[in-house]
Protein backbone atom coordinates (compact mmCIF):
# COMPACT_ATOMS: atom_id res chain seq x y z
CA UNK A 1 0.00 0.00 0.00
CA UNK A 2 1.29 3.45 -0.97
CA UNK A 3 2.48 5.83 1.78
CA UNK A 4 3.11 9.58 1.84
CA UNK A 5 4.97 11.64 4.43
CA UNK A 6 2.73 13.84 6.60
CA UNK A 7 4.02 17.41 6.32
CA UNK A 8 7.17 18.06 8.34
CA UNK A 9 6.63 15.01 10.60
CA UNK A 10 8.28 11.59 10.58
CA UNK A 11 4.89 9.93 10.09
CA UNK A 12 4.43 8.07 6.81
CA UNK A 13 0.71 7.43 6.29
CA UNK A 14 -0.84 4.91 3.95
CA UNK A 15 -2.78 6.99 1.43
CA UNK A 16 -5.98 5.38 2.71
CA UNK A 17 -6.67 5.71 6.44
CA UNK A 18 -9.60 4.28 8.36
CA UNK A 19 -12.27 6.73 9.53
CA UNK A 20 -14.37 5.81 12.55
CA UNK A 21 -17.15 8.41 12.75
CA UNK A 22 -19.88 5.95 11.79
CA UNK A 23 -18.75 3.26 14.24
CA UNK A 24 -19.67 5.65 17.03
CA UNK A 25 -23.19 4.46 16.25
CA UNK A 26 -26.51 6.22 16.66
CA UNK A 27 -28.23 7.89 19.57
CA UNK A 28 -26.60 11.32 19.21
CA UNK A 29 -27.04 14.40 17.02
CA UNK A 30 -24.52 13.37 14.33
CA UNK A 31 -24.87 9.60 14.47
CA UNK A 32 -25.19 7.22 11.54
CA UNK A 33 -27.90 4.97 12.94
CA UNK A 34 -27.48 1.65 14.77
CA UNK A 35 -24.07 0.00 14.59
CA UNK A 36 -22.85 -3.43 15.72
CA UNK A 37 -19.72 -3.10 17.88
CA UNK A 38 -18.43 -6.54 16.92
CA UNK A 39 -18.57 -5.55 13.23
CA UNK A 40 -16.79 -2.29 14.04
CA UNK A 41 -13.94 -4.11 15.76
CA UNK A 42 -13.72 -6.60 12.90
CA UNK A 43 -13.56 -3.73 10.37
CA UNK A 44 -10.73 -2.01 12.25
CA UNK A 45 -8.72 -5.22 12.54
CA UNK A 46 -9.33 -6.02 8.89
CA UNK A 47 -8.04 -2.57 7.91
CA UNK A 48 -4.79 -3.25 9.79
CA UNK A 49 -4.55 -6.70 8.18
CA UNK A 50 -4.84 -5.05 4.75
CA UNK A 51 -1.87 -2.80 5.54
CA UNK A 52 -3.65 0.43 6.48
CA UNK A 53 -1.43 2.01 9.14
CA UNK A 54 -3.51 4.81 10.61
CA UNK A 55 -6.92 5.39 12.17
CA UNK A 56 -8.76 8.67 12.55
CA UNK A 57 -11.29 9.06 15.34
CA UNK A 58 -12.60 11.81 17.63
CA UNK A 59 -13.78 12.12 21.21
CA UNK A 60 -17.21 13.26 20.04
CA UNK A 61 -17.91 10.32 17.70
CA UNK A 62 -20.63 8.42 19.52
CA UNK A 63 -19.90 10.64 22.55
CA UNK A 64 -16.76 8.67 23.40
CA UNK A 65 -17.92 5.34 22.04
CA UNK A 66 -15.82 5.35 18.85
CA UNK A 67 -12.60 5.88 20.80
CA UNK A 68 -13.52 3.02 23.15
CA UNK A 69 -14.12 0.67 20.20
CA UNK A 70 -10.84 1.72 18.54
CA UNK A 71 -9.04 1.07 21.83
CA UNK A 72 -10.49 -2.43 22.04
CA UNK A 73 -9.72 -3.21 18.40
CA UNK A 74 -6.03 -2.18 18.52
CA UNK A 75 -5.25 -3.89 21.82
CA UNK A 76 -2.01 -5.82 21.30
CA UNK A 77 -1.39 -4.08 17.95
CA UNK A 78 -0.47 -0.54 19.07
CA UNK A 79 2.87 -0.70 17.22
CA UNK A 80 1.03 -1.26 13.92
CA UNK A 81 -1.12 1.87 14.00
CA UNK A 82 -0.75 5.66 13.92
CA UNK A 83 -3.60 7.08 16.01
CA UNK A 84 -5.25 10.40 15.22
CA UNK A 85 -8.02 11.82 17.36
CA UNK A 86 -9.58 15.22 18.04
CA UNK A 87 -10.68 17.65 20.72
CA UNK A 88 -12.87 20.72 20.91
CA UNK A 89 -16.40 19.31 20.66
CA UNK A 90 -17.86 18.48 24.06
CA UNK A 91 -21.23 17.29 25.28
CA UNK A 92 -23.34 17.48 28.37
CA UNK A 93 -23.51 14.28 30.40
CA UNK A 94 -26.60 12.20 29.95
CA UNK A 95 -25.34 9.52 27.63
CA UNK A 96 -26.94 8.11 24.50
CA UNK A 97 -30.02 6.44 25.98
CA UNK A 98 -33.62 7.55 26.20
CA UNK A 99 -36.36 8.23 23.68
CA UNK A 100 -34.90 11.53 22.49
CA UNK A 101 -31.37 12.37 21.44
CA UNK A 102 -29.12 14.18 23.94
CA UNK A 103 -28.38 17.85 23.21
CA UNK A 104 -25.95 18.37 20.30
CA UNK A 105 -22.23 18.68 21.08
CA UNK A 106 -20.82 22.19 21.20
CA UNK A 107 -17.43 23.83 20.70
CA UNK A 108 -15.16 24.42 23.68
CA UNK A 109 -11.45 25.25 23.33
CA UNK A 110 -10.53 26.55 26.79
CA UNK A 111 -7.26 25.21 28.18
CA UNK A 112 -8.74 23.21 31.06
CA UNK A 113 -11.28 21.60 28.69
CA UNK A 114 -8.62 20.49 26.19
CA UNK A 115 -6.58 18.98 29.04
CA UNK A 116 -9.64 17.08 30.30
CA UNK A 117 -10.33 15.86 26.78
CA UNK A 118 -6.84 14.51 26.11
CA UNK A 119 -6.83 12.57 29.39
CA UNK A 120 -10.24 11.09 28.58
CA UNK A 121 -9.12 10.14 25.05
CA UNK A 122 -5.94 8.48 26.32
CA UNK A 123 -8.07 6.49 28.77
CA UNK A 124 -10.71 5.43 26.22
CA UNK A 125 -8.09 4.50 23.60
CA UNK A 126 -6.02 2.77 26.31
CA UNK A 127 -2.75 4.27 25.04
CA UNK A 128 0.03 6.37 26.55
CA UNK A 129 0.50 8.77 23.63
CA UNK A 130 -1.65 10.09 20.77
CA UNK A 131 0.27 10.35 17.48
CA UNK A 132 -1.78 13.21 15.98
CA UNK A 133 -4.04 15.37 18.16
CA UNK A 134 -6.32 17.71 16.22
CA UNK A 135 -8.62 20.62 16.97
CA UNK A 136 -11.90 19.35 15.51
CA UNK A 137 -13.49 22.71 14.64
CA UNK A 138 -12.30 26.33 15.10
CA UNK A 139 -15.19 27.03 17.46
CA UNK A 140 -15.14 29.39 19.24
CA UNK A 141 -12.76 31.13 16.87
CA UNK A 142 -11.48 33.44 19.62
CA UNK A 143 -10.09 30.46 21.57
CA UNK A 144 -8.11 28.61 18.91
CA UNK A 145 -4.79 30.05 20.11
CA UNK A 146 -5.54 28.99 23.70
CA UNK A 147 -6.31 25.41 22.65
CA UNK A 148 -3.28 25.25 20.36
CA UNK A 149 -1.02 26.44 23.16
CA UNK A 150 -2.21 23.50 25.28
CA UNK A 151 -1.55 21.06 22.42
CA UNK A 152 1.99 22.48 22.15
CA UNK A 153 2.40 21.84 25.88
CA UNK A 154 1.07 18.28 25.52
CA UNK A 155 3.67 17.63 22.80
CA UNK A 156 6.44 18.82 25.12
CA UNK A 157 5.03 16.62 27.89
CA UNK A 158 5.07 13.54 25.65
CA UNK A 159 1.32 12.85 25.67
CA UNK A 160 0.96 13.90 22.02
CA UNK A 161 3.47 13.53 19.18
CA UNK A 162 2.11 16.07 16.69
CA UNK A 163 -0.70 18.61 16.50
CA UNK A 164 -3.12 19.16 13.64
CA UNK A 165 -6.21 21.20 12.82
CA UNK A 166 -9.48 20.37 11.09
CA UNK A 167 -11.84 22.67 9.17
CA UNK A 168 -9.52 25.70 9.56
CA UNK A 169 -9.15 28.54 7.06
CA UNK A 170 -5.74 29.75 5.87
CA UNK A 171 -5.98 32.73 8.22
CA UNK A 172 -6.76 30.49 11.21
CA UNK A 173 -3.82 28.22 10.37
CA UNK A 174 -1.53 31.27 10.28
CA UNK A 175 -2.69 32.33 13.74
CA UNK A 176 -1.80 29.03 15.41
CA UNK A 177 1.38 28.49 13.36
CA UNK A 178 2.86 31.44 15.21
CA UNK A 179 2.60 29.38 18.43
CA UNK A 180 3.71 25.90 17.28
CA UNK A 181 4.15 24.20 13.87
CA UNK A 182 0.99 22.70 12.35
CA UNK A 183 1.58 19.12 11.22
CA UNK A 184 -1.64 18.66 9.30
CA UNK A 185 -4.93 20.06 8.12
CA UNK A 186 -8.03 17.87 7.90
CA UNK A 187 -10.57 19.43 5.53
CA UNK A 188 -13.55 17.99 3.63
CA UNK A 189 -12.75 17.11 0.02
CA UNK A 190 -14.60 15.16 -2.63
CA UNK A 191 -15.79 15.50 -6.22
CA UNK A 192 -18.84 17.27 -4.80
CA UNK A 193 -16.94 19.56 -2.42
CA UNK A 194 -13.87 21.11 -4.00
CA UNK A 195 -13.44 24.39 -2.13
CA UNK A 196 -9.99 23.58 -0.69
CA UNK A 197 -8.38 23.59 -4.14
CA UNK A 198 -8.29 27.39 -4.39
CA UNK A 199 -6.35 28.48 -1.28
CA UNK A 200 -5.91 25.74 1.32
CA UNK A 201 -4.07 23.13 -0.76
CA UNK A 202 -1.52 25.62 -2.16
CA UNK A 203 -0.95 27.12 1.30
CA UNK A 204 -0.37 23.72 2.93
CA UNK A 205 2.02 22.68 0.17
CA UNK A 206 4.02 25.90 0.51
CA UNK A 207 4.24 25.52 4.31
CA UNK A 208 4.97 21.77 4.56
CA UNK A 209 1.62 21.02 6.21
CA UNK A 210 0.17 17.58 5.56
CA UNK A 211 -3.41 17.29 4.31
CA UNK A 212 -5.64 14.39 5.31
CA UNK A 213 -9.03 14.79 3.68
CA UNK A 214 -12.32 13.56 5.05
CA UNK A 215 -15.50 12.46 3.26
CA UNK A 216 -13.87 11.62 -0.10
CA UNK A 217 -16.96 9.49 -0.83
CA UNK A 218 -19.26 12.29 0.42
CA UNK A 219 -20.72 10.27 3.29
CA UNK A 220 -21.44 7.34 0.99
CA UNK A 221 -23.07 9.18 -1.91
CA UNK A 222 -20.08 8.50 -4.18
CA UNK A 223 -19.97 4.76 -3.50
CA UNK A 224 -22.53 3.79 -6.11
CA UNK A 225 -24.61 2.15 -3.39
CA UNK A 226 -27.24 4.89 -2.95
CA UNK A 227 -30.63 5.40 -4.55
CA UNK A 228 -33.49 7.77 -3.71
CA UNK A 229 -35.24 4.87 -2.01
CA UNK A 230 -32.24 4.13 0.21
CA UNK A 231 -31.94 7.78 1.19
CA UNK A 232 -35.65 7.87 2.08
CA UNK A 233 -35.18 4.80 4.29
CA UNK A 234 -32.15 6.00 6.27
CA UNK A 235 -32.65 5.55 10.04
CA UNK A 236 -34.27 8.46 11.87
CA UNK A 237 -31.05 9.15 13.80
CA UNK A 238 -28.80 9.16 10.69
CA UNK A 239 -27.50 12.73 10.25
CA UNK A 240 -27.45 12.36 6.47
CA UNK A 241 -31.24 12.69 6.36
CA UNK A 242 -30.78 16.42 7.08
CA UNK A 243 -27.75 16.96 4.81
CA UNK A 244 -28.20 19.08 1.67
CA UNK A 245 -26.25 16.63 -0.52
CA UNK A 246 -28.91 14.01 0.28
CA UNK A 247 -31.82 16.37 -0.44
CA UNK A 248 -33.27 17.75 -3.66
CA UNK A 249 -32.26 19.27 -5.97
CA UNK A 250 -28.71 18.12 -5.21
CA UNK A 251 -29.62 14.46 -4.65
CA UNK A 252 -30.82 13.87 -8.23
CA UNK A 253 -27.75 15.63 -9.68
CA UNK A 254 -25.43 13.63 -7.43
CA UNK A 255 -27.00 10.28 -8.28
CA UNK A 256 -26.87 11.18 -11.99
CA UNK A 257 -23.15 11.93 -11.65
CA UNK A 258 -22.54 8.56 -10.01
CA UNK A 259 -24.20 6.76 -12.93
CA UNK A 260 -21.85 8.58 -15.33
CA UNK A 261 -18.83 7.66 -13.18
CA UNK A 262 -19.65 3.93 -13.33
CA UNK A 263 -18.26 3.37 -16.86
CA UNK A 264 -14.99 5.14 -15.98
CA UNK A 265 -14.50 2.89 -12.95
CA UNK A 266 -15.75 -0.16 -14.81
CA UNK A 267 -13.27 0.02 -17.67
CA UNK A 268 -10.48 -0.24 -15.09
CA UNK A 269 -12.17 -3.09 -13.24
CA UNK A 270 -12.74 -0.77 -10.27
CA UNK A 271 -15.70 0.50 -8.24
CA UNK A 272 -17.15 4.00 -8.04
CA UNK A 273 -16.03 4.22 -4.40
CA UNK A 274 -12.43 3.44 -5.42
CA UNK A 275 -12.67 6.08 -8.17
CA UNK A 276 -13.86 8.73 -5.71
CA UNK A 277 -10.91 8.02 -3.40
CA UNK A 278 -8.33 7.87 -6.20
CA UNK A 279 -9.68 11.22 -7.47
CA UNK A 280 -8.85 13.07 -4.23
CA UNK A 281 -5.45 11.34 -4.09
CA UNK A 282 -4.59 12.68 -7.56
CA UNK A 283 -3.57 15.95 -5.87
CA UNK A 284 0.06 15.86 -4.68
CA UNK A 285 -0.79 18.18 -1.78
CA UNK A 286 -3.09 15.49 -0.31
CA UNK A 287 -1.21 13.15 2.01
CA UNK A 288 -4.03 10.68 2.50
CA UNK A 289 -7.79 10.18 2.49
CA UNK A 290 -9.92 9.15 5.47
CA UNK A 291 -12.20 6.33 4.37
CA UNK A 292 -14.98 5.26 6.71
CA UNK A 293 -16.04 1.66 7.14
CA UNK A 294 -18.67 -0.01 9.32
CA UNK A 295 -17.89 -3.62 8.39
CA UNK A 296 -14.89 -5.52 7.00
CA UNK A 297 -16.31 -5.80 3.47
CA UNK A 298 -16.40 -2.02 3.10
CA UNK A 299 -12.72 -1.46 3.83
CA UNK A 300 -11.84 -4.50 1.69
CA UNK A 301 -13.49 -2.69 -1.23
CA UNK A 302 -11.97 0.75 -0.67
CA UNK A 303 -8.41 -0.03 0.49
CA UNK A 304 -7.18 -0.90 -3.05
CA UNK A 305 -7.83 2.71 -4.10
CA UNK A 306 -4.53 3.50 -2.37
CA UNK A 307 -2.48 2.39 -5.39
CA UNK A 308 -4.71 3.59 -8.25
CA UNK A 309 -3.19 6.53 -10.13
CA UNK A 310 -5.76 8.10 -12.45
CA UNK A 311 -4.69 8.94 -16.01
CA UNK A 312 -4.90 12.47 -17.39
CA UNK A 313 -7.72 11.26 -19.64
CA UNK A 314 -9.73 9.92 -16.71
CA UNK A 315 -9.27 13.17 -14.78
CA UNK A 316 -10.35 15.28 -17.77
CA UNK A 317 -13.45 13.12 -18.29
CA UNK A 318 -14.40 13.48 -14.62
CA UNK A 319 -13.79 17.26 -14.75
CA UNK A 320 -16.28 17.48 -17.62
CA UNK A 321 -18.87 15.50 -15.67
CA UNK A 322 -18.41 17.74 -12.60
CA UNK A 323 -18.87 20.85 -14.74
CA UNK A 324 -22.06 19.31 -16.15
CA UNK A 325 -23.36 18.69 -12.62
CA UNK A 326 -22.53 22.26 -11.59
CA UNK A 327 -24.49 23.62 -14.58
CA UNK A 328 -27.48 21.44 -13.70
CA UNK A 329 -27.53 22.89 -10.18
CA UNK A 330 -26.86 26.50 -11.21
Amino acid sequence: MQTRKLGYTDLHLTTVGLGTWAIGGGGWAYGWGPQDDAESIAAIRRALDLGINWIDTAAVYGLGHSEEIVGQAIAGRRDQVILATKCGLVWDKGGRSGASLPPPPYGRLKAESVRREVEASLRRLNVEVIDLYQIHWPDPDADIEEAWGVIADLIREGKVRYGGVCNFSVEQIKRVQAIHPVASLQPPYSMLRRGIEKDLLPYCAANNIGVIVYSPMQAGLLTGKFSKERVANLPADDWRRQNSYFQEPALSANLALVEKLRPIAGRHGRTVAQLAIAWVLRRPEVTAAIVGARRPSQIEETAPASDWVLSAEDIAEIDALLAERDRALA
